[in-house]
């Protein structure tokens, strides 16, 4: 394998390393009432600390992670703290720590993947292990992937399983925007692993866990119904994408973002033009995607049938991620993460009722 393009322009290197704060465009076809501003909205837990991903076990139970290194659990509005035990120390710098975390479904007792950031030889790395948990303790079994780069910024982190029972992983350039070009390297990319951790034959490049590349910070994943494949990824200062992806699939970065063209490379179907978002975790139901914005402080919904967006809620600060169940939307806030304005009751986890019609 071989680095596809020569190295990125300097210019592009560090601009928005961090998810920044400009007011998102007003799109085409957006209403100005939000969707679900004024529909019956309940709390279901408050002030947790830097929530990151959701979990929700036969409807009752919510498990989260927690970027400083801990798993969240709410049930019948009790909260507990939960230990995670794995072999190498979470590192939780910045944007880094105890990211990704998906619950393997039907597991007894309950089994998850985990993606942190940990130090070795003084550099920030990433990796994802397999959990199980005994009574409050979530302890490390296995090593499925390390190694990835990781830094401060840019870790990617979102664990989801595919309709076609394999584990898909995102992760960020960690700073460099060049390795998201490397095919030799695990940054900027989304990889695919068999749950055992080993490499699916059929991935697109040999005995290699790269799905696809050219990736700035992917944040989250998702599938249609006829499981068509969608990531939400943060752009630079601005032009902040939701991409379909496909085996294989070169997404650009850093050589062209928005609707730039580059042979060989694969354009967003919606970006943020000048504005940001920061797009974090999302969610699909039939047609429609729902992404949590942080820097864009809303929850927007993104019609592929129309190709058109609009705000679904807003006024609860910046979202991180959104899983859907029964009809119901359940998203979580993270003002606490350095970058908002927390009240008092962040981090929340909240329900929104979902109205497709």
């Amino acid at each position: 394998m071989k680095k596809l393009l020569l190295p990125a322009l300097l210019i592009l290197m560090m601009t928005g390393c961090f998810e920044n704060e400009k007011t998102p465009p007003d799109e085409k076809n957006s209403k100005s009432q939000p969707v679900n501003q004024n529909q019956d909205i309940q709390t279901l837990a408050t002030e947790l600390e830097v929530p990151w991903q959701i979990n929700i076990v036969e409807n009752t139970v919510y498990y989260l992670s927690g970027r400083p290194g801990e798993i969240m659990s709410i049930s019948e509005g009790t909260k507990q703290n939960q230990t995670v035990e794995v072999s190498k120390e979470i590192v939780s710098r910045t944007e880094s720590g105890l990211l990704g975390f998906y619950i393997i479904e039907g597991s007894q007792p309950l089994e998850a993947y985990l993606y942190h950031t940990y130090q070795e030889d003084g550099r920030l790395l990433n990796r994802v292990v397999k959990v199980q948990k005994d009574e409050v303790i979530w302890k490390e079994t296995d090593i499925l992937i390390e190694g990835i780069p990781g830094g401060p910024i840019h870790n990617g982190g979102r664990l989801a399983a595919g309709p076609d029972e394999k584990l898909y992983i995102t992760t960020g350039d960690a700073g460099e925007p060049d390795l998201a070009q490397d095919e030799d390297s695990l940054a900027g990319k989304i990889l695919r692993l068999n749950l055992d951790g080993t490499i699916p034959d059929e991935n697109p490049f040999n005995d290699s866990p790269v799905y696809s590349y050219g990736h700035r910070n992917p944040q989250g994943i998702g599938w249609t119904k006829d499981g068509k494949m969608y990531s939400s990824e943060h752009g630079s200062t601005d032009r902040d994408e939701i991409n379909e992806i496909v085996a294989g699939g070169n997404y650009g970065w850093p050589v062209i973002r928005g609707d730039e063209e580059h042979e060989g490379m694969i354009k967003p179907i919606f970006h943020s033009g000048d504005g940001t978002w920061a797009p974090s975790g999302l969610a699909i139901s039939d047609s429609k995607i729902y992404v949590a914005f942080l820097a864009g402080k809303q929850i927007r919904e993104f019609d592929l049938n129309n190709n058109t967006s609009r705000t679904f809620t807003e006024g609860y600060g910046r979202m991180r991620d959104i899983e859907i169940v029964d009809g119901s939307l359940y998203a979580i806030t993270n003002n606490t993460d350095g970058r908002g304005n927390p009240k008092p009751e962040d981090d929340r986890l909240l329900k929104f009722p979902l109205d497709n019609e």
